[in-house]
């Protein structure tokens, strides 16, 4: 008697959501399966892989995450590209020198790199600020204004912030990320909050993520249980695609730091780990962790259908 494995289909579906425009545009999530269950339905988009840059140079980075890129760091348009020669789907800018605390570069600079990015780049934007609630609120402001109509993918919005943030991203044709801290009901109670302002399909979720040994468990379990709520219960709240924005987190580690090898485990196995919890975008610091991971992805994309 020939035996059939037992098949699970979910009436819940996550949001497909489009980052860019023309030709540079790409798709996330569309799924109405859970992780790479690619033999239980439907997976419209690939997990895709950014690349994380910044607008200091990489100051604060390990020397093993810098190496591939230290003739370019001073130049973010030449760093990007880089990424892209690397095999990144799209790259992921940091805001870092607006930190009131560091460079407290004005929203004016932020915004003009951004546009000069967005210009001379051939793939998506995401872009962060610094993690500062109000400076973020006048620099993304600053930075969905000079970039109107193309569409990056802007944040983080967070629950001290997010009214500005949503309104300047909305006004000016821009997707924005959701950011809680790795809790599940404050995660959907800025959701409902933002669904008031911003259609579905222009809102990435962001759990925030830890790397391996350091809390890795909990950015786990909750990525997981959005997928869970979001697809499983149908709950619409929940049906956003997930950023994981992991590479800082791995390379600030001291077994990152003391290994080029070491580092780029750390990394892939933080980032493959996420990617079983649900993670639609992996942003990541190393090309080579990122190669580890797309070529995981090739396989078991191949592999379930």
């Amino acid at each position: 008697m020939e035996y059939k494995a037992p098949v699970e289909t979910y009436t819940g579906k996550v949001k497909e959501v489009v980052i860019g425009t023309g030709n540079r545009a790409v798709k996330i999530g569309g799924e109405n399966i859970l992780p790479l269950h690619y033999f239980e339905g439907t997976t419209a988009n690939r997990p895709l892989i950014a690349l994380q840059i910044d607008d200091n140079a990489a100051a604060g980075w390990a020397e093993w995450a810098v190496e591939p890129f230290k003739d370019v760091v001073s130049d973010p348009v030449k760093w990007a590209a880089r990424c892209l020669e690397k095999g990144a789907d799209l790259i992921c800018l940091h805001l870092d020198g607006t930190d009131p605390q560091g460079e407290n570069k004005t929203a004016d600079e932020a915004a003009a790199l951004v546009k000069k990015m967005a210009a001379g780049v051939n793939a998506p934007l995401i872009v962060y600020g610094c993690g500062d609630e109000k400076k973020d609120v006048e620099v993304l402001t600053a930075v969905a204004i000079a970039c109107k109509g193309q569409n990056l993918l802007i944040g983080p919005a967070v629950k001290e912030n997010y009214e500005a943030i949503a309104r300047a991203v909305s006004e000016n044709g821009h997707c924005i990320i959701a950011q809680t801290p790795m809790d599940i009901n404050l995660e959907k109670e800025l959701n409902v909050k933002l669904l008031k302002t911003v259609p579905p399909e222009k809102i990435v979720i962001d759990p925030l993520s830890s790397a391996v040994g350091y809390g890795m468990e909990y950015s786990f379990t909750i990525i997981e249980r959005t997928k869970h709520i979001g697809v499983m219960f149908g709950d619409v709240a929940m049906q956003m695609p997930i950023i994981a924005d992991l590479g800082a987190e791995c390379w600030k580690t001291s077994q990152a730091k003391a290994d080029r090898e070491q580092g780029i485990l750390w990394e892939g196995v933080t980032a493959m780990t996420l990617l079983l919890a649900g993670a639609n975008i992996l942003v990541l610091r190393h090309p080579e962790s990122a190669r580890l991971i797309r070529e995981a992805v090739r396989k078991g994309a191949s592999s379930g259908n």
